[in-house]
């Protein structure tokens, strides 16, 4: 029964120290992690006067332009990625014709992943 104990224990710190080291429990931080992504995978269109800018009101500039938002409402449920629109546009939980961003094949699961992450850590400001 002991021996049952101890491999249980170990299993499951086993499991809790490979979550840790891929990130899983991570914090993601807008800034260095999240801000990096939408620059580059999201600016060419969602930027002032941006074509994407210009149909939706979505733009990255900024924190605070990010959490504002679309003309049409929020894009993140803060601490509920499966809520927020963000999410679901580039993670393709969405019909194609309308999967973010356009074209290029959209974000890398690993890019996804942040994303799906910060938004559930509570889309902070950090």
């Amino acid at each position: 029964m002991i021996e049952k104990k101890v491999h249980m224990t170990f299993s499951l710190a086993v499991v809790v120290a490979a979550m840790t080291g891929c990130g899983y429990f991570s914090s993601v931080s807008y800034q260095e992690d999240v801000n990096p992504i939408l620059k580059e995978r999201c600016a060419a269109c969602h930027m002032a006067k941006g074509e994407g800018t210009q149909k939706s009101g979505f733009e990255v500039s900024s924190y605070d332009t990010v959490m504002k938002g679309t003309k049409f409402g929020a894009v993140i449920v803060a601490g509920d990625s499966a809520s927020s629109t963000l999410y679901r546009l580039v993670s393709g939980k969405v019909n194609k014709s309308i999967r973010m961003p356009h074209g290029e094949g959209g974000l890398s699961p690993e890019e996804i992943a942040v994303l799906q992450n910060w938004i559930d850590q509570g889309a902070k400001n950090n």
